[in-house]
């Protein structure tokens, strides 16, 4: 017995409430003794390397390279991506890829290179592998990227899961971005960043790592270009990263450096080479495009774990209304449930949830339901019931349903990585449709189990369908929450086939963004906490996952007036808008804080919902390129190494510049501007970039500034869609996108190009497409020209 877990167990008991105190300490001890009895012992291992090279196969896109102790397979695929797996792994199977791995390149070739390596070389990029097994990654023009050091495998000498380590470098001036979704960034700092999906058990905070969502993706930023790499390996893992020290003096280090240590899976790479907008579409059409959200789900959502009844609801509901505040959606919590069993509704607090949905409805407000994988292990429970005539629940090695403690008690988990599995619970939410329910986030899907001690997940050695390969949780803890929103997703396309699914996760992996979005989780209540909100949604940004937003105040406490209005404002021009807090914390409504942050709140609200057309159209764009609607400030000009080491600022789409206030006290801030002319949009005041300015932020509003020559489209007083032009540069033009969605639905809407040039003294728009220039058929206002202008 370890002497420490048994003091842990003490405390936990003497510090919670005894019933659950005492289900997590057994819901700890039953899993340790599973992994004991389950998990193969590590052993002796033995050493490898890949070995001198012999010879190599040339095939399509690439070959087959083989060295004396390996072999590695590389391929160039038709969308510039570049594939190469050790020891005989492929691209598939794959949870990360959308449908099957895309054709090779005919054009790619493998050849000879110098000093007995080989190389391919694209359209997009070069590849070198020496004879010893470091692939070198260059542009077209043979400036290096990238070089993976030959790998090193650890294999049990009585067979089992191979650990291995692959050492990378990269340019001295690069920048990592990426990893999921991380409290600390959007750039990643030297430091070892865990690859093990994990909910911290506590709010969080910048310091904290890692957090409910992590990645095996990297952006590499550097002056040459970027490039996306990413280890195809769910298993445990660990990323340590060191940025280079360009300029060092003699005997120092110059590169970047990357070191991947996995517990197990293939050694499989992709790296993905160009501009950042190039790298992301590359991405999306590998692992899928970014889902599609209805157009209510682009406005302000309120939530609270703790609303309590029907009332309550209803009462929060008239206080927007009363006030003149938009709302869109209302989420509901775990304590809408009976006895908090997922697919159920406590009757007595929600006598008429039906009704209430549909009252809401009329007045364009959706209820969204929580949904946790978990389920009560009580025989009589309807899905329990259901889910055990399928044989829908997760096993140990020896046979039994594992078991662990959640929000209902005791509780078993649903395998996901099982078609059969998850074919029955998206039938599930015809439950929730039938309530009224039009939308769903999933919550505890790392997947969580409370734990006294240890791991607060399933046993490693829990044994999964890993679609019938067979696996245990060593290899599906990581994308438990990715095959949870699948099943969803499927299941509501099915269920309500007319209407786009709305979904989101606290947790997930690679392809997440094929089925919805994210949101924070429990971030802290304080100022660190608005900035990780930022960071993490910049950072799943990158990692191909664009519709996502934090816990406006923070999960936890009470936060200021102050503090509440810049996390207000920061949500306000984030894909997720959303409030949210624990039934311990502080309240949420804006006029809980007073008339001044009333007022300022709800000047933060109605510009949400003008710029709703340029958040649908933000969306559409997503949805067919993998461009995040929030977009670091040096997303167009990656090369500029000041903006590269800007993280308080950011790109709403290409029009816009967003610097939120992420400091008590402030009332002006420096903002880092990329090239071009940039106006204030309250002031219409005009910056040259690049370059820095002071701008001021009073309590009312965060500086926003629109690019010279962006064309917006905006909702109008009278819920049309008019087209807001920022007036370009004299001499120059300018333009934008507009996507004219219906709201729902599956039909593509025709992009409209709009073109903006000065004629004379007047700034003209003009809507292109293959026919030529027309006249637009919305009403424009022209503005930072210091004239009114009309479209002519």
């Amino acid at each position: 017995m370890d002497g420490r877990d048994l003091v842990r167990s003490v405390r936990v008991v003497g510090s919670r409430k005894a019933a659950q105190g005492l289900r997590t300490v057994r819901a700890a001890w039953r899993r340790k003794r599973i992994d004991a009895a389950g998990l193969p012992p590590r052993g002796a291992e033995r050493a490898r390397v890949p070995g001198p090279v012999q010879d190599a196969e040339p095939g399509p896109g690439g070959g087959v390279i083989r060295f004396s102790r390996s072999e590695l397979r590389i391929t160039v695929a038709v969308n510039g991506a570049v594939f190469w797996g050790w020891d005989g792994a492929g691209p598939e199977p794959s949870y990360a890829l959308a449908g099957r791995c895309p054709e090779p390149d005919p054009r790619a070739v493998l050849e000879p290179d110098t000093d007995g390596g080989w190389r391919v070389v694209a359209e997009r990029v070069k590849v070198s592998v020496s004879r010893h097994g470091a692939v070198e990654v260059c542009t077209p023009g043979g400036v290096l990227l990238r070089r993976d050091l030959p790998p090193r495998w650890w294999e049990p000498v009585g067979g089992g899961a191979a650990r291995w380590v692959q050492r990378s470098e990269v340019a001295a001036d690069a920048r990592f971005f990426g990893l999921g979704g991380r409290a600390s960034g959007p750039r990643l700092r030297d430091g070892t960043y865990r690859l093990w999906n994990t909910d911290p058990g506590r709010a969080f905070g910048p310091g904290d790592d890692p957090l409910y969502i992590t990645m095996p993706v990297q952006l590499v930023v550097a002056d040459a270009a970027a490039h996306l790499v990413f280890h195809d390996s769910s298993w445990d893992g660990t990323v340590t990263l060191r940025e280079g020290e360009e300029g060092a003096g003699s005997g120092h280090d110059r590169t970047g450096r990357s070191e991947l240590r996995m517990d197990g899976g293939p050694l499989r790479c992709w790296v993905m080479v160009g501009t950042p907008a190039r790298v992301l579409h590359t991405w999306a059409s590998l692992t899928g495009a970014p889902a599609l959200p209805p157009a209510w789900a682009l406005g302000h959502h309120h939530a609270r774990w703790g609303f309590g009844s029907e009332q309550e609801v209803r009462r929060i509901v008239a206080g927007y209304q009363e006030r003149g505040l938009p709302l869109d959606a209302v989420h509901l919590d775990i304590d809408h449930y009976d006895a908090h069993q997922v697919f159920t509704v406590d009757h007595e607090r929600f006598p008429k949830l039906p009704t209430l949905a549909e009252e809401l409805r009329r007045d364009g407000i959706r209820l969204v339901s929580i949904v946790d994988p978990a389920v009560e292990a009580e025989a009589g429970n309807a899905v329990h019931d259901s889910g055990t005539a399928v044989d829908a629940f997760v096993r140990d090695p020896s046979g039994r349903t594992v078991e662990g403690v959640v929000w209902p008690g005791e509780a078993v988990f649903p395998d996901f990585t099982d078609a059969r599995v998850r074919a029955w619970w998206g039938g599930l939410y015809e439950e929730r449709l039938a309530l009224g329910f039009a939308g769903f986030w999933h919550d505890m899907n790392e997947p969580t189990s409370f734990s006294a001690f240890g791991e607060s997940t399933l046993p490693r050695s829990a044994r999964h369908a890993l679609e019938g390969r067979g696996g245990d949780h060593r290899e599906a803890h990581n994308v438990y929450a990715l095959c949870m929103a699948r099943a969803a997703y499927e299941g509501l396309r099915g269920l309500a086939p007319g209407e786009r699914p709305f979904l989101y996760s606290r947790s997930g992996w690679a392809g997440m963004q094929r089925y919805g979005g994210s949101w924070s989780g429990d971030v802290a209540t304080g100022w660190p906490g608005l900035r990780a909100s930022l960071s993490l949604v910049l950072g799943l940004g990158l990692c191909g996952v664009p519709y996502s937003g934090p816990d406006v105040g923070g999960f936890d406490g009470s936060p200021s007036p102050e503090l509440f209005l810049r996390w207000f404002q920061l949500g306000a021009y984030l894909p997720l808008f959303r409030t949210h807090a624990s039934m311990r914390a502080g309240r949420r409504e804006p006029w809980e804080f007073g008339a001044e942050v009333l007022e300022h709140a709800r000047v933060a609200l109605l510009e949400r919902r003008r710029l709703l057309p340029y958040f649908m159209t933000l969306a559409q764009l997503a949805r067919r390129t993998g461009a995040p609607y929030v977009r670091p400030v040096w997303w167009g000009a990656p090369e500029d190494r000041a903006l590269r080491d800007c993280e308080d600022a950011f790109l709403l789409g290409d029009a816009l510049l967003v610097a939120p206030v992420l400091d008590p006290g402030a009332d002006r801030r420096a903002v880092q501007l990329p090239r071009g002319r940039w106006y204030d949009t309250v002031t219409e005041q005009a910056y040259e970039g690049p370059g820095q300015v002071l701008l001021d932020a009073p309590l009312s509003r965060i500086p926003v500034l629109a690019r010279a020559g962006a064309v917006l489209p905006v909702r109008d007083e009278d819920g049309g869609t008019r087209l807001e032009v920022w007036a370009p540069a004299r001499g120059r033009t300018g333009g934008g996108l507009f996507v004219p969605d219906a709201g729902d639905g599956w039909e593509e809407p025709e992009v409209e190009r709009y073109v903006a040039r000065w004629e004379g003294r007047r700034v003209v728009v003009a809507r292109e497409d293959e026919t030529g220039a027309s006249e637009p058929s919305r009403p424009v206002r022209v503005r930072g020209a210091g004239m009114s202008g009309r479209a002519q």
